[in-house]
């Protein structure tokens, strides 16, 4: 490629050529002496203009593209076989895949920084910023021994989570089945005892943690960054300080929401547990909510249910009846997908994923999509269980997996989503279209509700999961923003982390949990996994918005709540042309795509939930709300 010179150096160079610009004329008399001035000095001497990166930066993106798909691959096949068999043989083999990613990551950013001409192509431009917000694996220290350490320190924390089990002597629950307590049991006692035993097993993760804070901190430094935390705030194409304060208007908006629905939940469970158990005006027991984390609280929808006997949708019992296995439940939402016109699932898909967890082996049963080697080799990893909970889960993966299908002929750094919260925001947009008339049109149910008391019923259920979910989403990486800048000092990691679920959530911790060796985080996969979480806060608004935009493309007028795109070619053609451009230009443009707003915004969310929001407002006068 040719070089391209500033538009002051061509006019130089022509100039100079003209010998200085004037055309010739006779000679003249000089009728006095001209004053010679004295040659500038060197700092008044303008320094000639530098050669242009464009070509060099362009054929640095180029080789990086090649050798970090070699890198990523081998790392994904050894992620996969340690997630789908943990060993200390695959453990290792993924450190050692991990170790040689960071290491070529940790030069590949370093030289990025080098480019910075305003000549160089805006899609060259593109490759460099997403290669220096690089955020998976973590930034590496360039000392080889640090390294190798840090890669150590990720396999073995997700290794011991996966295997992680809550004992009684030689009897012992692994997470699945102490989840199922979780969600079923209505027993104050059973739950707090599942609760303890499952966040016992982070005890042993926060040694490894801290060290891994400290590491992961050092190689992002050496980048530039003040921390890991900020790192990951620099990733949406705007300052770190400007995205925390977008992160926080969008909480302002949804968080009268979700006071009101905290506000009835809590006086139902003071109902069922007494009020020496569940304070009226105070934090709820974070065991009582029907999910390990109280992130979601959709298994507890019997004790809170408004109508009780009125029409409600009861997924599980009906994927149940129709004999639905783990196979025809991912079916099911393919062919949600397939029906907006989007490709079906390529045959190795169903060759190669895991949808049910081994009887011979320890597995990693956290649901997750996958391509492992970058050219359509899609798969989704699942301990899958015939409900409705995991039915939502499934669209949520397959979402990740078509936009890995739009995308995987890009450039490897372009392979991503807009930003970390589109990804996960896809899935979960398609699942808002499981509507009762869907279903129906599915033979999963026999009649739609029809009156006020049905719809209450059925957005309280919706709710329970996306409204409750959105605190949570938010303060897991703002407890660890707080940990990576050393606001949070390590003896008094437990404690902020329950201030925070206390500010944001309104919940507290069901037993004393004072003891600085407890790791009340490390019990929440994302936490040893180190995967960002702020995108599934950003996820539950962005959702909603896209909802709204493929709805007005499939030419729906009713409420919002009561739209399904299923079958829709038009909603299909304006989602993958989204989904095409994977992170090839900042989200404001993917965004304006798909919804033509260029700004996140939690206004439909809002407006999908104001019939529940309204009956919440009625139900709480006269209680104390607020915590």
């Amino acid at each position: 490629m040719s070089r391209t010179l500033p538009l002051a150096a061509i006019l130089a160079l022509a100039t100079a050529a003209c010998g200085g610009g004037e055309p010739a004329k006779k000679p003249v008399k000089i009728e006095k002496k001209v004053d010679i001035k004295a040659p500038p000095k060197a700092d008044e001497v303008e320094a000639p203009p530098k050669p242009s990166q464009a070509a060099d930066a362009k054929a640095f993106v180029d080789r990086v593209d090649g050798e970090m798909r070699t890198l990523v691959v081998a790392s994904g096949k050894a992620e996969w076989d340690k997630n789908t068999n943990i060993t200390d043989e695959t453990e290792k083999a993924a450190a050692d895949a991990n170790e040689k990613l960071m290491e070529y990551m940790a030069g590949a950013i370093k030289q990025a920084t080098t480019f910075n001409d305003t000549t160089i192509d805006p899609e060259t431009q593109r490759k460099l910023h997403l290669l220096k917000v690089t955020a998976s694996p973590p930034p590496a220290p360039s000392d080889p021994d640090k390294r190798k350490r840090l890669a150590e320190l990720g396999a073995r924390m997700e290794g011991l989570y996966g295997k992680g089990k809550a004992c009684e002597g030689k009897k012992c629950k692994d997470l699945g089945q102490l989840e199922d307590i979780m969600a079923s049991s209505r027993k104050y006692d059973e739950l707090l005892k599942a609760w303890t035993g499952w966040h016992q097993i982070a005890v042993e993760l926060r040694p490894l943690y801290q060290e891994f804070v400290g590491l992961a901190n050092e190689g992002a430094k050496e980048i530039g960054y003040k921390d890991l935390g900020e790192l990951w705030r620099a990733g949406y194409d705007m300052s770190p300080a400007d995205f925390e304060a977008e992160a926080e208007r969008l909480w302002t908006q949804v968080s009268p929401l979700y006071n009101q629905l905290h506000c009835y939940v809590r006086g139902k469970l003071a109902d069922k547990y007494g009020k020496d158990k569940v304070p009226e005006s105070g934090l709820i027991p974070a065991h009582l909510l029907g999910n390990m984390w109280a992130q979601e609280w959709a298994n507890i929808y019997p004790l809170v249910e408004p109508f009780p006997g009125a029409a409600s949708l009861d997924v599980t019992k009906a994927l149940v009846k129709a004999k639905f296995d783990e196979t025809k439940m991912v079916k099911l939402g393919e062919s949600f997908f397939t029906s907006l016109g989007l490709d079906p699932l390529p045959a190795t898909f169903w060759e190669r994923s895991m949808f049910q967890k081994p009887k011979d082996r320890e597995v990693v049963c956290h649901a997750s999509a996958w391509d492992v080697e970058l050219n359509d080799d899609l798969r989704i990893k699942m301990c899958i269980k015939i409900n409705q909970e995991d039915l939502v889960t499934i669209h949520h993966e397959l979402g990740h997996n078509y936009y890995y299908h739009y995308y995987y002929q890009l450039p490897v750094l372009f392979q991503a989503g807009a930003h970390d919260g589109f990804h996960e925001a896809i899935g979960d947009a398609i699942a808002l279209s499981i509507t009762p008339a869907y279903l129906k049109q599915l033979g999963l149910i026999q009649d739609v509700p029809a009156d006020d008391k049905g719809l209450i019923n059925l957005q309280m259920q919706d709710a329970l999961e996306k409204i409750a979910f959105l605190p949570f989403g938010k303060l897991i990486d703002q407890w660890r923003w707080d940990v990576f800048s050393g606001k949070t000092a390590p003896e008094q990691y437990n404690a902020a982390w329950w201030a925070l679920r206390a500010k944001y959530q309104g919940i507290a911790p069901p037993a004393p949990r004072n003891d600085p060796d407890f790791f009340d985080a490390g019990a929440k996969y994302h936490i040893p996994a180190n995967v960002p979480y702020t995108r599934y806060f950003l996820a539950r608004i962005l959702q909603f918005q896209f909802h709204k935009a493929l709805c007005a493309a499939a030419g729906h007028t009713g409420p919002l709540h009561e739209c399904s795109i299923y079958g829709k070619t038009a909603a299909g053609d304006k989602l993958k042309a989204m989904l095409a451009l994977g992170a090839s230009k900042p989200w404001p443009e993917a965004l304006e795509a798909i919804t033509g707003a260029r700004q996140m915004d939690a206004a439909p969310m809002i407006e999908y939930f104001a019939p529940l929001s309204k009956w919440l407002e009625e139900q709480n006068q006269g209680r104390t709300c607020g915590w």
